[in-house]
């Protein structure tokens, strides 16, 4: 596809390797972690999804940007993005919400963007290769692949956490109290609370064990959210100390891992990742094989999990770790998301099981 941009811009590999195509979206130079998603729609809920901080994304699905823009869609209150890749993006979007392009959204959020590449190509680099440290410039002479090299994400969850705590009110009667804890999550996750009847209030990071325990919350989430769990030595001390205290807890995605990392598990970096919503995960218990959203770089060792810890789901591409029950405190996780945005909505159930967990826990039993 001929180049229609006002001008060329380049993804420079860490291994040396060049992408030409074309510019859209911020005029800026920027350097992060290469990774791609499978997604086929629910481009606005990935571009504002926390768990992407430090990354350039990259779309496998051809053509981008043809519904536009709706702030409705948005996962949280800003894109996190470092850069976006496409195939192409669709200049004249049409449909009934839309506000806007995908280029304004791009510059709206200081983005740069890159499309007319051979995404189907870069995508299987990554595959073989494994994630790659990239950045996106205008000339690829200029670029440092020892730079590249040295690049790491750091303080990804300071980055993406609430600066103070906000509340959520139930829709309808209020039933019950969560606390979430706020490592980047996901507006949607709110939400399927909030229309089960709890009051949500979402916290920041750095709170402790003892501020949360104080607030009497009937349960408590650990939101999904970016970068290397083991990063995090200061929260997972403090979840530590909360499954002690017989709260219900729900871990999703980072919370999954930083709960597992509490209780003496450990985690691996997988080679590329799993994003997308078309991953399928099996439940050990039921046998039942469910097709889910994801977007993580990290997964819970099964060759080290918790002692307290069952597992409970499998991914069943690569047989990895999707999800743990808990034995001794009322707890458990899954890697993927159930909110499912974007995504299928097979696991939202998970949010049901969580508010039977708690509504038991106040009946003094176990479910």
């Amino acid at each position: 596809m001929p180049c229609t941009a006002p001008k060329p811009r380049a993804l420079v590999l860490e291994n040396g390797r060049v992408f030409t195509g074309c510019a859209f979206g911020a005029d800026v130079e920027t350097t992060g972690e290469v990774v791609f998603t499978t997604n086929m729609t629910g481009y606005l809920e990935t571009l504002t999804d926390p768990s992407y901080e430090g990354q350039i994304v990259t779309q496998t699905f051809p053509l981008i940007g043809n519904y536009g823009v709706n702030p409705a869609d948005y996962e949280s209150r800003k894109s996190f993005v470092k850069g976006y890749i496409v195939k192409e993006w669709c200049q004249t979007p049409s449909h009934f919400a839309n506000r806007g392009t995908l280029d304004a959204f791009l510059k709206q959020w200081n983005i740069p963007g890159l499309w007319g590449i051979d995404t189907r190509a870069l995508t299987k680099l990554i595959r073989t290769a494994g994630v790659l440290r990239g950045q996106l410039c205008d000339d690829p002479a200029a670029a440092s692949v020892t730079a590249l090299q040295d690049f790491q994400i750091t303080g990804a969850v300071p980055a993406v956490t609430l600066a103070a705590a906000q509340t959520y009110a139930a829709q309808g009667e209020v039933k019950r109290k969560v606390l979430l804890w706020d490592f980047g999550v996901k507006d949607s996750s709110i939400r399927r609370l909030t229309e089960r009847g709890c009051d949500v209030t979402v916290v920041p990071a750095h709170w402790t064990a003892e501020q949360i325990a104080a607030a009497k919350p009937d349960g408590i989430l650990l939101s999904n959210g970016p970068g290397d769990p083991e990063d995090n030595t200061g929260v997972i001390a403090e979840i530590a100390k909360l499954t002690r205290t017989g709260i219900p807890i729900f871990g999703i995605c980072l919370g999954h891992q930083l709960l597992a990392l509490a209780n003496g598990g450990a985690a691996e970096k997988l080679k590329y990742g799993h994003r997308g919503g078309n991953h399928p995960v099996r439940d050990l218990q039921s046998g039942r094989t469910y097709i889910t959203s994801q977007n993580h770089g990290y997964a819970v060792r099964l060759d080290a999990l918790p002692s307290n810890a069952r597992a409970r789901c499998i991914n069943a591409n690569d047989g990895t770790c999707e999800g743990l029950d808990y034995v001794d405190f009322p707890g458990f996780s899954v890697q993927f998301h159930p909110e499912a945005c974007g995504g299928p909505k097979d696991t939202e159930f998970l949010f049901d099981r969580f508010v039977a967990r708690m509504d038991d826990e106040r009946k003094g039993g176990q479910a």
